[in-house]
Protein backbone atom coordinates (compact mmCIF):
# COMPACT_ATOMS: atom_id res chain seq x y z
CA UNK A 1 0.00 0.00 0.00
CA UNK A 2 1.40 3.23 -1.21
CA UNK A 3 2.73 5.55 1.85
CA UNK A 4 0.69 8.55 2.33
CA UNK A 5 2.26 10.28 5.22
CA UNK A 6 3.49 13.47 4.00
CA UNK A 7 5.09 15.65 5.23
CA UNK A 8 3.86 19.75 3.93
CA UNK A 9 7.68 20.00 2.71
CA UNK A 10 7.23 16.74 0.75
CA UNK A 11 3.73 18.17 -0.66
CA UNK A 12 5.83 21.51 -1.50
CA UNK A 13 8.04 19.85 -3.57
CA UNK A 14 5.63 17.26 -4.98
CA UNK A 15 2.87 19.76 -6.01
CA UNK A 16 4.06 23.03 -6.24
CA UNK A 17 5.92 24.09 -9.33
CA UNK A 18 9.73 25.17 -8.88
CA UNK A 19 12.12 27.43 -10.91
CA UNK A 20 15.20 26.28 -9.15
CA UNK A 21 16.36 23.01 -8.26
CA UNK A 22 17.19 24.70 -4.44
CA UNK A 23 14.44 26.75 -3.01
CA UNK A 24 14.88 28.09 0.38
CA UNK A 25 11.78 25.84 1.44
CA UNK A 26 11.44 27.77 4.84
CA UNK A 27 7.92 26.36 6.30
CA UNK A 28 6.34 29.80 7.48
CA UNK A 29 3.14 29.74 10.06
CA UNK A 30 3.35 33.57 10.64
CA UNK A 31 4.57 37.38 9.57
CA UNK A 32 4.13 40.34 11.45
CA UNK A 33 6.19 43.48 11.21
CA UNK A 34 9.26 42.77 9.90
CA UNK A 35 9.61 39.22 10.94
CA UNK A 36 9.16 36.12 9.79
CA UNK A 37 7.97 33.22 12.11
CA UNK A 38 8.73 29.43 11.67
CA UNK A 39 7.48 26.45 13.72
CA UNK A 40 10.94 26.74 15.62
CA UNK A 41 12.24 30.43 14.81
CA UNK A 42 12.28 34.33 14.12
CA UNK A 43 13.92 35.30 11.29
CA UNK A 44 14.44 39.10 10.32
CA UNK A 45 13.27 40.65 6.69
CA UNK A 46 15.90 41.89 5.24
CA UNK A 47 14.19 41.62 1.45
CA UNK A 48 10.68 42.89 1.60
CA UNK A 49 9.50 39.98 -0.38
CA UNK A 50 11.32 41.49 -3.15
CA UNK A 51 10.21 45.58 -2.38
CA UNK A 52 6.85 44.56 -1.91
CA UNK A 53 6.27 44.50 2.46
CA UNK A 54 6.75 48.22 2.49
CA UNK A 55 4.41 48.53 5.16
CA UNK A 56 5.47 45.38 6.90
CA UNK A 57 3.66 42.32 7.59
CA UNK A 58 0.00 41.73 8.56
CA UNK A 59 -0.36 45.40 8.98
CA UNK A 60 -3.67 45.84 11.05
CA UNK A 61 -4.65 48.49 8.95
CA UNK A 62 -4.27 46.46 5.59
CA UNK A 63 -5.86 43.49 7.33
CA UNK A 64 -9.22 45.36 8.75
CA UNK A 65 -9.55 46.73 4.65
CA UNK A 66 -8.76 43.42 3.17
CA UNK A 67 -11.51 41.72 5.85
CA UNK A 68 -14.20 44.40 5.03
CA UNK A 69 -13.82 44.49 1.63
CA UNK A 70 -14.38 40.81 1.34
CA UNK A 71 -17.33 41.39 3.25
CA UNK A 72 -18.67 43.73 0.71
CA UNK A 73 -17.82 42.16 -2.79
CA UNK A 74 -15.20 40.54 -4.02
CA UNK A 75 -14.43 39.76 -7.81
CA UNK A 76 -17.50 41.44 -9.88
CA UNK A 77 -17.07 41.22 -13.71
CA UNK A 78 -13.97 41.63 -15.76
CA UNK A 79 -11.75 45.14 -15.11
CA UNK A 80 -13.45 48.58 -16.46
CA UNK A 81 -17.11 47.61 -16.53
CA UNK A 82 -18.09 47.86 -12.96
CA UNK A 83 -17.97 51.44 -10.28
CA UNK A 84 -15.79 49.94 -7.66
CA UNK A 85 -15.15 52.25 -4.83
CA UNK A 86 -11.59 50.86 -3.80
CA UNK A 87 -10.41 51.23 -7.48
CA UNK A 88 -11.64 54.99 -7.50
CA UNK A 89 -10.88 55.64 -4.05
CA UNK A 90 -7.41 54.49 -4.47
CA UNK A 91 -6.62 56.07 -8.42
CA UNK A 92 -7.95 59.52 -7.01
CA UNK A 93 -5.53 59.38 -3.53
CA UNK A 94 -2.40 57.56 -5.89
CA UNK A 95 -2.89 60.64 -9.00
CA UNK A 96 -3.22 63.04 -6.16
CA UNK A 97 0.60 62.65 -5.05
CA UNK A 98 1.55 62.32 -8.81
CA UNK A 99 2.20 64.74 -11.19
CA UNK A 100 -0.63 66.36 -13.07
CA UNK A 101 0.57 64.67 -16.45
CA UNK A 102 -0.08 61.33 -14.31
CA UNK A 103 -3.41 61.83 -13.82
CA UNK A 104 -5.43 58.25 -14.90
CA UNK A 105 -4.37 54.93 -13.16
CA UNK A 106 -4.78 51.60 -15.45
CA UNK A 107 -4.67 48.18 -12.90
CA UNK A 108 -3.82 44.66 -13.58
CA UNK A 109 -2.21 42.14 -12.08
CA UNK A 110 1.62 42.41 -11.63
CA UNK A 111 4.50 44.62 -12.52
CA UNK A 112 4.96 42.32 -15.65
CA UNK A 113 1.74 42.75 -16.94
CA UNK A 114 1.96 47.12 -16.30
CA UNK A 115 5.32 46.80 -18.60
CA UNK A 116 3.36 45.09 -20.94
CA UNK A 117 0.88 47.19 -20.90
CA UNK A 118 2.68 49.92 -21.10
CA UNK A 119 4.90 49.20 -24.41
CA UNK A 120 1.58 48.18 -25.52
CA UNK A 121 0.45 51.11 -25.33
CA UNK A 122 3.08 53.44 -26.55
CA UNK A 123 3.25 51.24 -29.52
CA UNK A 124 -0.60 52.14 -30.08
CA UNK A 125 -0.23 56.10 -29.41
CA UNK A 126 3.15 56.53 -31.61
CA UNK A 127 2.21 54.37 -34.07
CA UNK A 128 6.03 53.00 -33.91
CA UNK A 129 7.27 49.65 -33.49
CA UNK A 130 11.04 50.16 -31.92
CA UNK A 131 11.20 49.69 -27.89
CA UNK A 132 14.79 50.20 -26.23
CA UNK A 133 15.40 49.86 -23.03
CA UNK A 134 18.70 49.02 -20.98
CA UNK A 135 21.21 46.40 -20.26
CA UNK A 136 21.03 44.73 -16.99
CA UNK A 137 17.51 45.75 -16.82
CA UNK A 138 14.32 43.36 -15.52
CA UNK A 139 10.99 44.36 -16.57
CA UNK A 140 8.89 40.58 -15.96
CA UNK A 141 9.67 37.24 -17.41
CA UNK A 142 6.32 37.00 -20.02
CA UNK A 143 7.80 37.18 -23.82
CA UNK A 144 7.74 40.76 -24.61
CA UNK A 145 9.37 41.56 -21.22
CA UNK A 146 11.73 38.90 -21.58
CA UNK A 147 12.62 40.75 -25.34
CA UNK A 148 13.92 43.76 -23.29
CA UNK A 149 15.94 41.99 -21.66
CA UNK A 150 19.77 42.20 -22.30
CA UNK A 151 20.95 38.56 -21.01
CA UNK A 152 21.19 36.27 -23.29
CA UNK A 153 21.40 33.72 -20.67
CA UNK A 154 17.62 34.22 -19.73
CA UNK A 155 16.06 34.58 -23.02
CA UNK A 156 17.60 32.68 -25.19
CA UNK A 157 15.72 29.55 -24.65
CA UNK A 158 12.46 31.41 -25.44
CA UNK A 159 12.86 32.70 -28.58
CA UNK A 160 11.73 34.14 -31.26
CA UNK A 161 11.06 37.06 -29.03
CA UNK A 162 9.31 40.00 -29.54
CA UNK A 163 11.42 42.05 -32.66
CA UNK A 164 12.47 45.23 -32.98
CA UNK A 165 14.21 45.83 -29.29
CA UNK A 166 17.79 47.75 -29.08
CA UNK A 167 19.40 48.51 -26.03
CA UNK A 168 21.15 51.61 -24.21
CA UNK A 169 23.69 51.65 -21.28
CA UNK A 170 22.45 53.10 -18.10
CA UNK A 171 24.69 56.17 -17.06
CA UNK A 172 26.43 56.41 -21.12
CA UNK A 173 25.01 59.31 -22.74
CA UNK A 174 26.22 58.48 -26.04
CA UNK A 175 24.46 55.34 -26.17
CA UNK A 176 21.28 57.26 -26.18
CA UNK A 177 22.12 57.66 -29.74
CA UNK A 178 19.68 54.16 -30.54
CA UNK A 179 17.10 56.14 -29.88
CA UNK A 180 15.55 57.59 -32.88
CA UNK A 181 12.15 58.39 -34.74
CA UNK A 182 11.19 55.11 -35.00
CA UNK A 183 11.58 54.61 -31.38
CA UNK A 184 7.71 54.19 -29.58
CA UNK A 185 9.38 53.95 -26.30
CA UNK A 186 12.38 53.53 -23.92
CA UNK A 187 11.56 51.90 -20.69
CA UNK A 188 13.74 52.18 -17.70
CA UNK A 189 14.21 51.88 -14.01
CA UNK A 190 14.89 55.37 -12.46
CA UNK A 191 17.33 53.00 -10.16
CA UNK A 192 18.21 49.91 -11.86
CA UNK A 193 17.32 47.04 -9.38
CA UNK A 194 18.45 43.45 -10.88
CA UNK A 195 20.87 45.31 -11.86
CA UNK A 196 22.07 45.82 -8.24
CA UNK A 197 21.11 48.82 -7.23
CA UNK A 198 22.55 51.74 -10.33
CA UNK A 199 22.08 54.89 -9.67
CA UNK A 200 21.59 57.15 -11.88
CA UNK A 201 24.23 60.15 -12.79
CA UNK A 202 23.36 63.67 -12.46
CA UNK A 203 22.05 64.58 -15.87
CA UNK A 204 21.25 61.24 -17.37
CA UNK A 205 17.67 60.69 -16.66
CA UNK A 206 17.72 64.60 -17.84
CA UNK A 207 19.42 63.65 -20.84
CA UNK A 208 17.19 60.82 -21.83
CA UNK A 209 14.24 63.03 -21.33
CA UNK A 210 15.65 65.43 -23.72
CA UNK A 211 16.36 62.72 -26.06
CA UNK A 212 12.53 61.13 -25.98
CA UNK A 213 11.38 64.63 -26.20
CA UNK A 214 13.52 65.28 -29.17
CA UNK A 215 12.37 62.40 -31.60
CA UNK A 216 8.97 62.03 -30.23
CA UNK A 217 9.31 58.85 -28.25
CA UNK A 218 7.53 57.82 -24.97
CA UNK A 219 9.38 57.72 -21.88
CA UNK A 220 8.35 54.58 -19.47
CA UNK A 221 9.90 54.52 -15.75
CA UNK A 222 9.35 51.39 -14.23
CA UNK A 223 9.13 51.87 -10.82
CA UNK A 224 7.71 48.11 -9.98
CA UNK A 225 10.86 47.82 -7.35
CA UNK A 226 11.55 51.53 -6.30
CA UNK A 227 7.54 53.22 -5.51
CA UNK A 228 5.97 53.76 -2.72
CA UNK A 229 8.99 54.96 -0.48
CA UNK A 230 12.14 52.74 -1.51
CA UNK A 231 14.55 55.20 -2.38
CA UNK A 232 13.04 57.74 0.65
CA UNK A 233 10.79 59.70 -2.06
CA UNK A 234 7.02 58.26 -2.70
CA UNK A 235 8.70 57.96 -6.19
CA UNK A 236 12.18 57.30 -7.35
CA UNK A 237 11.56 59.60 -10.32
CA UNK A 238 11.07 62.48 -7.66
CA UNK A 239 14.42 62.46 -6.57
CA UNK A 240 15.84 62.85 -10.06
CA UNK A 241 13.38 65.78 -11.44
CA UNK A 242 12.11 64.14 -14.24
CA UNK A 243 8.65 62.90 -15.36
CA UNK A 244 8.07 59.92 -17.37
CA UNK A 245 5.20 59.85 -19.60
CA UNK A 246 4.18 56.69 -18.32
CA UNK A 247 4.66 55.15 -14.86
CA UNK A 248 4.46 51.40 -14.16
CA UNK A 249 3.74 50.43 -10.31
CA UNK A 250 3.15 47.00 -8.50
CA UNK A 251 4.89 44.69 -5.51
CA UNK A 252 4.53 47.49 -2.61
CA UNK A 253 1.71 48.88 -4.23
CA UNK A 254 -0.86 46.15 -3.43
CA UNK A 255 0.30 46.38 0.14
CA UNK A 256 1.29 42.56 0.37
CA UNK A 257 -1.74 41.31 -2.09
CA UNK A 258 -1.13 41.23 -5.95
CA UNK A 259 -1.90 44.27 -7.76
CA UNK A 260 -0.28 45.83 -10.41
CA UNK A 261 -1.07 49.73 -11.94
CA UNK A 262 0.02 51.33 -15.48
CA UNK A 263 -0.30 55.50 -14.76
CA UNK A 264 -0.26 57.95 -17.80
CA UNK A 265 -2.51 60.85 -18.48
CA UNK A 266 -6.19 60.43 -19.11
CA UNK A 267 -5.60 61.94 -22.87
CA UNK A 268 -3.40 58.69 -24.03
CA UNK A 269 -5.66 56.31 -21.64
CA UNK A 270 -7.53 57.16 -23.99
CA UNK A 271 -6.63 55.25 -26.74
CA UNK A 272 -7.41 51.78 -25.09
CA UNK A 273 -11.02 52.57 -26.46
CA UNK A 274 -10.55 52.71 -30.26
CA UNK A 275 -8.12 51.19 -33.21
CA UNK A 276 -8.97 48.56 -31.50
CA UNK A 277 -11.44 48.93 -28.48
CA UNK A 278 -10.53 46.96 -25.66
CA UNK A 279 -6.75 47.48 -26.61
CA UNK A 280 -6.34 45.56 -23.09
CA UNK A 281 -8.43 43.88 -21.17
CA UNK A 282 -7.52 41.69 -17.99
CA UNK A 283 -10.00 39.88 -16.02
CA UNK A 284 -8.50 40.70 -12.06
CA UNK A 285 -6.69 43.26 -12.79
CA UNK A 286 -7.70 46.04 -10.12
CA UNK A 287 -9.33 43.02 -8.19
CA UNK A 288 -11.41 45.12 -5.24
CA UNK A 289 -10.05 43.31 -2.10
CA UNK A 290 -6.42 43.82 -3.39
CA UNK A 291 -7.22 48.00 -4.24
CA UNK A 292 -8.54 47.84 -0.92
CA UNK A 293 -5.22 46.33 0.49
CA UNK A 294 -3.96 49.02 -1.44
CA UNK A 295 -5.44 52.19 -0.56
CA UNK A 296 -4.86 51.14 3.05
CA UNK A 297 -0.91 50.83 2.42
CA UNK A 298 -0.95 54.06 0.64
CA UNK A 299 -2.69 56.14 3.44
CA UNK A 300 -0.02 54.50 6.03
CA UNK A 301 3.06 55.54 3.84
CA UNK A 302 1.46 59.06 3.71
CA UNK A 303 0.38 59.14 7.50
CA UNK A 304 3.49 57.57 8.85
CA UNK A 305 7.22 59.00 9.03
CA UNK A 306 8.62 55.86 7.43
CA UNK A 307 9.44 57.29 3.98
CA UNK A 308 10.84 60.13 5.58
CA UNK A 309 13.08 58.38 7.82
CA UNK A 310 14.46 56.06 4.72
CA UNK A 311 17.17 58.11 3.97
CA UNK A 312 18.47 58.09 7.64
CA UNK A 313 17.78 54.46 8.22
CA UNK A 314 19.74 53.86 4.73
CA UNK A 315 22.78 55.77 5.93
CA UNK A 316 22.94 53.73 9.56
CA UNK A 317 23.42 50.67 7.80
CA UNK A 318 25.95 51.89 5.06
CA UNK A 319 27.88 53.38 8.41
CA UNK A 320 27.92 50.12 10.25
CA UNK A 321 28.94 47.85 7.14
CA UNK A 322 31.48 49.75 4.83
CA UNK A 323 34.53 48.87 6.99
CA UNK A 324 34.14 45.40 7.19
CA UNK A 325 37.12 44.09 5.53
CA UNK A 326 34.75 41.88 2.91
CA UNK A 327 33.04 44.98 2.02
CA UNK A 328 34.48 46.43 -1.25
CA UNK A 329 31.19 48.94 -2.23
CA UNK A 330 27.98 49.50 -0.89
CA UNK A 331 25.32 51.20 -3.70
CA UNK A 332 22.30 52.12 -1.71
CA UNK A 333 18.86 53.96 -3.07
CA UNK A 334 17.39 54.55 0.17
CA UNK A 335 16.39 51.35 1.86
CA UNK A 336 17.42 49.54 -1.60
CA UNK A 337 21.12 48.38 -0.65
CA UNK A 338 23.49 46.39 -2.70
CA UNK A 339 26.43 45.42 -0.49
CA UNK A 340 29.44 44.46 -3.12
CA UNK A 341 31.72 41.42 -1.46
CA UNK A 342 33.46 41.83 -5.35
CA UNK A 343 33.43 37.87 -5.33
CA UNK A 344 29.85 35.95 -6.41
CA UNK A 345 30.74 32.69 -4.41
CA UNK A 346 31.28 34.97 -1.27
CA UNK A 347 28.04 37.15 -2.09
CA UNK A 348 26.29 33.09 -2.54
CA UNK A 349 28.04 32.15 0.75
CA UNK A 350 26.36 34.86 2.61
CA UNK A 351 23.05 34.37 1.83
CA UNK A 352 22.98 30.91 3.96
CA UNK A 353 25.16 32.41 6.34
CA UNK A 354 22.64 34.91 6.85
CA UNK A 355 19.70 32.23 6.86
CA UNK A 356 21.92 30.90 9.69
CA UNK A 357 21.33 33.92 11.74
CA UNK A 358 18.23 34.29 11.22
CA UNK A 359 18.20 37.00 8.82
CA UNK A 360 16.72 36.48 4.92
CA UNK A 361 18.20 38.04 1.99
CA UNK A 362 18.51 38.10 -1.41
CA UNK A 363 20.94 38.28 -4.86
CA UNK A 364 20.43 40.13 -7.75
CA UNK A 365 19.84 38.49 -11.44
CA UNK A 366 22.42 40.73 -13.09
CA UNK A 367 25.23 41.60 -10.11
CA UNK A 368 26.16 38.24 -8.74
CA UNK A 369 28.89 39.31 -6.71
CA UNK A 370 26.48 41.70 -4.17
CA UNK A 371 23.24 41.04 -2.27
CA UNK A 372 21.06 42.58 -0.94
CA UNK A 373 19.34 44.59 2.01
CA UNK A 374 16.14 45.86 1.72
CA UNK A 375 14.23 45.93 4.84
CA UNK A 376 10.39 47.07 4.89
CA UNK A 377 10.22 50.96 5.66
CA UNK A 378 8.71 50.44 8.72
CA UNK A 379 12.01 48.59 10.78
CA UNK A 380 13.14 50.35 13.77
CA UNK A 381 16.55 50.98 14.48
CA UNK A 382 16.27 48.42 17.18
CA UNK A 383 15.54 45.89 14.34
CA UNK A 384 18.32 47.33 11.95
CA UNK A 385 20.96 46.98 14.60
CA UNK A 386 19.11 43.52 14.96
CA UNK A 387 20.07 42.73 11.39
CA UNK A 388 23.28 44.72 11.27
CA UNK A 389 25.13 42.76 13.85
CA UNK A 390 23.95 39.52 11.76
CA UNK A 391 25.24 40.91 9.07
CA UNK A 392 28.54 41.51 10.79
CA UNK A 393 28.55 37.72 12.22
CA UNK A 394 27.99 36.67 8.49
CA UNK A 395 30.52 38.38 6.69
CA UNK A 396 33.25 37.72 9.95
CA UNK A 397 32.88 33.54 8.98
CA UNK A 398 33.75 34.18 4.84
Amino acid sequence: MEDRSYTLRDLFFRHVGQTSSSPLGLSIVKAEGVFFYSESRRYLDFISGVCVSNVGHARREVVEAVKQQMENYAHLMVYGEMIESPQVLHARLLTSILPSSLDCVYYVNSGSEANEAAVKLAKRITGRRKIVSCRNAYHGSTQGNLSLMSSEEFKGAFRPLMPMVEHIVFNDVDSLSVIDEHTAAVIIEPVQGEGGVQIPKDGFLASLRKKCDSVGALLIFDEVQTGFGRTGKMFAFEKYGVVPDILTLAKALGGGMPLGAMVTSSERMKCWQTDPPLGHITTFGGHPVCCAAALASLKLLLEKDWVGEVERKSKKIYDALISHPAVKEIRAAGLLIAVDLGDAEKAKKVLYLLLDEGVLTDWFLFQPTSFRIAPPLCITDQEIDLGIEAVRRALDKL
